[in-house]
């Protein structure tokens, strides 16, 4: 990651943050912080690090909460101060065309960790390094971090930052999303 690209006050429906642009290697599709505006970053931050889902995120999908996740983690760190961390790692990393074919082997029986095998990815894709780099560029030292995923969590206990505690992000379940989220479960130990 070559640093940050640009910064822009963003209004939203939640409340008023700042976007900063990082860069991620793909001009087009940078990795984004979006700051609250009552955030102070000297001391314990509420961060959310939040992998893109185009489907659930901008269409509201329910095969999956994560859309109701980035809505929530908004609210906390509006109200409480804070920074969401926006990785543009679509489909658990394998990307959105990837993912849709994933869907497809969904609906044929396979959970997520299954489907992404199948396709010839890992079951998890992702990488935690950029949200680290991010957290470092700010001079964030200690965190509370707003995940359902250990993977979040150990990422940043070994990176030099301080875990102060994690807070659970719960969502609806529906019925759209109860084999996913049990997938999360059981398979990627999250919870759900």
């Amino acid at each position: 990651m070559e640093g940050k690209l640009v910064s822009a006050n963003i209004p939203t429906q939640v409340g008023k943050f700042t976007m900063h642009a990082f860069d991620s290697g793909r001009p087009e599709l940078p990795h984004l912080a979006l700051v609250a505006e009552n955030t102070k970053l000297d001391g314990v931050v509420d961060v959310r690090i939040h992998s893109e889902c185009l489907t659930g995120d901008v269409f509201g999908s329910l095969r999956c909460d994560c859309g109701e996740q980035l809505q929530a983690a908004m609210k906390h760190v509006e109200a409480n101060g804070g920074v969401i961390i926006y990785l543009r790692q679509e489909g658990r990393g394998i990307g959105l065309v990837n993912k849709l074919k994933a869907y497809n082997l969904q609906d044929e029986g396979m959970d997520t960790a299954e489907a992404n095998i199948a396709l010839g990815f890992h079951a998890d894709e992702r990488d935690f390094t950029p949200a680290i780099d991010i957290l470092h560029f700010f001079q964030i030292k200690k965190v509370r971090i707003l995940t359902n995923n250990p993977e979040k969590f150990e990422a940043l206990q070994t990176s030099g930052i301080e875990v102060v505690e994690r807070i659970a992000l719960t969502t609806p379940k529906h019925a759209e999303n109860q084999f996913y989220l049990e997938t999360k479960r059981k398979v990627f130990r999250h919870d759900v």
